[in-house]
């Protein structure tokens, strides 16, 4: 067993990650259990689509409203304290909806509001959480330990949650909830248990949270290497999102796909995922950052290309089997050349910024992606997806050596 502790969590890595690393894979069970089980108990309340929609939404909108404030709240207090307190709210807001549903009183209101305080809690505790492994570990093993953490949310919230949710909705209606419940208490437990300097990361708080946003939005914008990278980011969030916000029907009208078959692509995905994330290690040992960043949007920009063309099935899923390889890849050197990059009392914001592009850019995405295919057909937004990423990765091609190295450098300000 200790072999085996010693391959999954190497010890170098430190017993204060092993407690981050089992507080956020119990969280990640009990998030993927809630991402079958959140939908069904919407629809068993009403059979509107805008209110099913609406549900979907309300735990999005916190990332855009409120993520940089979540990062300013992050580098003033106490990180660890912060992120126990995070999942100790979602638990209060889980024992409410389970003491609803036990009574009968549970109602789509009452559903709608938890969706929406489940997000809030979510967008602080997340923020935070991101925070704490570069405080935990070395700048070289970066790249390790968020392997390990993907590697979580593959396999227990994509893969094994989902499908445990739905089996627990079946047997009760509040089953998965009073599970979700009991894995953010285990969590908000662990991360307890990690061991870092007391109080705020930054020596001086005595100024307002708007002027601690407005720093972290100027370090962002002065570091031209972070500031590339998030630009990156937003531009090919939208021409992902773009096509995948009307991929249930491209793949039951254009590529002829039962439902099950729309549903097993994104298993293809994650499955993609987890050998993307078990293979990270090989390929940063015989890569440089810069070449795996180069291939990752390289490969992205061909997905969105064959998608567009194909109508065949098998080639979807050989495609998204791909796309889950490198995906998982690509977030794994960002975000290791983010943390390296960054200084540890800028942690908190600068990864809201980052956060704020992921969800802005799927938000912008998934407008378009509509409007486009409305208007040229289902296989249009591909195109869009293809052409405006290429040329993105075209106009930062160059760069992209100093975007993935930008602590080997000083920072180049424009």
């Amino acid at each position: 067993m200790s072999r085996l502790i010693e391959s999954l969590v190497p010890s170098r890595l430190g017993t204060s990650f092993r407690w981050l690393l089992g507080s956020a894979w119990t969280s990640n069970l009990g998030d993927g259990i809630a991402m079958a089980a959140g939908p069904l108990l919407v629809a068993s309340q009403t059979d509107d689509a805008r209110l099913v929609a609406l549900a979907a939404l309300l735990q999005r909108l916190p990332w855009l409203l409120l993520a940089l404030w979540a990062g300013a709240v992050a580098d003033r207090v106490d990180r660890r304290l912060l992120v126990v307190a995070g999942n100790l709210a979602r638990a209060a807001v889980l024992l409410v909806l389970c003491t609803t549903i036990a009574t009968g009183e549970v109602s789509v209101a009452v559903v709608l509001l938890t969706m929406l305080a489940l997000g809030v809690a979510e967008v602080f505790t997340d923020t935070t959480a991101s925070t704490l492994t570069p405080m935990l570990v070395e700048k070289a093993d970066l790249g390790t330990a968020s392997t390990r953490m993907q590697a979580g949310f593959l396999t227990v919230n994509q893969l094994a949650g989902p499908p445990v949710g739905a089996f627990l909705f079946a047997a009760g209606m509040a089953w998965p909830f009073v599970t979700q419940l009991v894995t953010m208490v285990l969590a908000a437990m662990l991360v307890s248990r990690i061991s870092i300097p007391r109080g705020s990361v930054r020596p001086d708080t005595d100024s307002h949270v708007r002027q601690d946003i407005v720093e972290g939005l100027r370090w962002v914008r002065d570091h031209a290497a972070i500031r590339t990278l998030a630009l990156v980011i937003l531009t090919f969030n939208i021409t992902w999102a773009a096509p995948w916000g009307v991929m249930v029907l491209w793949a039951l009208d254009r590529v002829h796909m039962s439902e099950v078959g729309f549903g097993l692509l994104t298993t293809a995905s994650a499955v993609g995922g987890v050998l993307g994330t078990v293979s990270y290690g090989w390929l940063e040992r015989r890569f440089d950052l810069a070449t795996l960043m180069k291939g990752c949007l390289l490969l992205e920009v061909l997905m969105h290309l064959v998608l567009a063309l194909t109508t065949v099935q098998w080639l979807a899923f050989v495609t998204m089997f791909g796309f889950g390889a490198y995906a998982f890849v690509w977030f794994n050197v960002s975000q290791v050349v983010r943390q390296r990059a960054v200084p540890t009392e800028f942690q908190g914001r600068v990864a809201s910024v980052y956060l704020m592009a992921v969800f802005g850019g799927m938000a912008i995405g998934q407008a378009l992606g509509g409007f486009i295919a409305e208007h040229w057909g289902l296989a249009a937004p591909w195109w869009f997806a293809f052409v405006g990423s290429g040329i993105t990765l075209a106009l930062v091609w160059t760069r992209l050596a100093h975007i993935a190295h930008p602590d080997e450098a000083p920072a180049e300000v424009t």
